[in-house]
């Protein structure tokens, strides 16, 4: 496999779990039982999102931005679904999953924007 795409997937969940962290505990959450689980539910759905990007861009020549939404959205809904199956203290795990990909994500581009 392509050492872009491996490099790809390590920094995007090295970084991913490192913000969402940051933003757990931004917004005030202190559950270790929810951020073991928002680690967990990133751990699976972060490689899958990047590896499956990736895939579809390799291979096709669509717009990445029609690549991108419907696997971030998708993220996003499994991730809201653990969180309000397996969480403690999310009130709106949905609106919690928006926030923290979007946090996230947009940290991201503005990461790739400076670099």
């Amino acid at each position: 496999m392509n050492g872009t795409v491996l490099t790809s997937l390590a920094l995007s969940l090295v970084l991913t779990l490192a913000l969402e962290t940051g933003f757990f505990l931004l917004i005030g959450k202190r559950n270790r039982k929810d951020l073991l689980l928002l680690l967990l539910v990133n751990v699976i759905t972060n490689p899958v999102v990047v590896l499956s990007y990736w895939l579809v861009v390799l291979y096709t020549y669509w717009n990445t931005r029609i690549i991108l939404i419907p696997l971030e959205l998708l993220a996003i809904l499994i991730e809201g679904y653990y969180f309000k199956k397996y969480g403690n203290d999310f009130r709106r795990p949905l609106l919690f999953s928006l926030a923290a990909n979007a946090f996230s994500f947009g940290v991201g581009v503005l990461i790739q924007q400076i670099t």
